[in-house]
């Protein structure tokens, strides 16, 4: 083969500034460590270089330490392995978002059953809910009774939620974070009862 496998490239894709690795003659140092399907060993840059020119492929720099982590691959077939590993992990990434109920001190029952509801059907699709208490006027005074309605619903969803942030007054609110999961006074008493069914 005439040459290096770097300079028969051709386009910016395959340019130095544009890649994350460097390639062939790119590489410096005496020696490299070499990795691949046998195990890492420590061999000459030169003899690097020429394995991978008998092979016809390239000598890829992986990373940087002591000295240069090497890999004899074919450039565009190791970059389009990373490039579906990095989709592979993209799609198993958990995409949490933040959903948020709105409530006032003064809700009657039914409204505060819906908002409790649609809190519910937030978490158990893995998202954290902000429940954010409403103040208007001279109401922040009364905060009390917001802070019991903001509490009876935490009460009522300790079974798919935990407290990420208990109630703190922000302005003319008050807010409440809730994450997905089940909290400790929930756990205890799903405890006792599977006790009392296991003694009956």
């Amino acid at each position: 083969m005439e040459g290096n496998i770097l300079n028969r490239r051709q386009g910016g894709r395959d340019r130095k500034d544009a890649r994350e690795h460097r390639l062939n003659e790119e590489i410096d140092g005496p020696s490299v460590r070499l990795v691949g399907e046998n195990e890492p060993r420590v061999v000459s840059l030169a003899e690097a270089l020429q394995m991978a020119k008998d092979e016809g492929v390239d000598l890829i720099e992986i990373s940087k330490q002591d000295m240069s982590i090497v890999k004899i691959s074919d450039y565009s077939k190791f970059r389009f392995e990373q490039i579906k590993k990095a989709k592979e992990a993209k799609k198993k990434q958990k995409i949490v978002h933040i959903k948020e109920v709105k409530l006032r001190p003064s809700i009657d029952e039914h409204d505060y059953s819906h908002k409790v509801k649609h809190a519910r059907e937030f978490l158990e699709k893995g998202d954290k809910v902000k429940v954010t208490m409403m103040f208007r006027g001279r109401e922040i005074v009364y905060s009390e009774l917001g802070l019991r309605v903001m509490e009876k619903m935490q009460g009522e969803l300790t079974d798919c939620a935990v407290v990420e942030r208990r109630p703190l007054v922000e302005g003319k609110s008050m807010t409440m974070f809730l994450a997905p999961g089940v909290s400790q006074s929930a756990k205890v008493k799903k405890t006792d009862i599977d006790r009392e069914e296991n003694n009956a």
